[in-house]
């Protein structure tokens, strides 16, 4: 076993998340609230999980109510990042597209068994790179718009479509969003031995198998990510996705 879960594990945990939030407040990067309150709930959160996951995966109702709960909160927190208009839930979008041609490819092809121990880690990992693509895709082309909003109106006057002309300046600020995974996996094994990998090693499994079941999680995490940045410019490009107040868009 990796780690004692003990009362010296829980002083430890304690301590990192104090020092965090302490850095955060004296660098005035801003955030310190929120880093302790991410502790406190992702440790209450899994506390949950580890429990509830050996409930749901004997039968498969629960199971697939589990995976909803999952797809519904990934929504609700990329959406959320991304505008605080009724707008938000577009981001279901992404995700779904995303995560559920390639859930489904792994199933189609047995390398992924319908089973929850299986499953639910794996979803669990694209969802959740399916989250992060969604944010900071939608994020960054929305900045980008504010900021650069003299470029889309020269857009329009040039006859360019409000999608296309939204397109030409948040598309490459969008495509930031690709980079922490392109990095991750240009850098596995040289940088970093990422979870997939050392979970497998500390099962049992040997280096080889470890590699291609965290090559296989990094290669399915690309297509995943790739597939929510696409789908999210799309939706900010059209409009679907934005930061308009709800009175000044509902009085155009």
């Amino acid at each position: 076993m990796l780690l004692p879960v003990n009362a010296t594990l829980g002083i430890v945990l304690a301590v990192l998340l104090a020092v965090a939030a302490a850095i955060a407040s004296l660098a005035r990067l801003g955030h310190s609230r929120a880093i302790a309150v991410a502790g406190l709930r992702a440790a209450v959160q899994l506390a949950a999980v580890s429990y509830l996951i050996g409930w749901v995966i004997r039968a498969l109702p629960p199971l697939l109510c589990f995976l909803l709960l999952m797809f519904a909160v990934a929504t609700r927190t990329a959406g959320r990042r991304i505008t605080p208009n009724r707008t938000w839930w577009w981001a279901a979008v992404p995700i779904g597209i995303g995560v559920g041609p390639v859930v489904g490819l792994l199933l189609a092809t047995g390398l992924v068994p319908p089973r929850g121990l299986t499953l639910i880690p794996v979803a669990g990992i694209l969802i959740g790179g399916a989250l992060t693509a969604t944010v900071l895709g939608g994020r960054r082309a929305l900045d980008e718009l504010e900021s650069r909003r003299g470029e889309f109106e020269a857009g329009l006057a040039l006859g360019l479509p409000d999608r296309d002309a939204r397109m030409e300046v948040a598309r490459p600020a969008a495509s930031d969003a690709l980079l922490p995974g392109l990095d991750q996996t240009r850098t596995v094994g040289l940088v970093t031995l990422p979870g997939a990998f050392v979970g497998m090693l500390l099962g049992g499994a040997s280096p080889v198998q470890a590699g291609a079941v965290q090559l296989f999680v990094l290669v399915a995490l690309l297509a995943v990510q790739a597939a929510a940045c696409a789908v999210v410019l799309e939706l900010v490009a059209r409009g679907r996705l934005h930061r308009v107040p709800l009175s000044a868009a509902e009085g155009e």
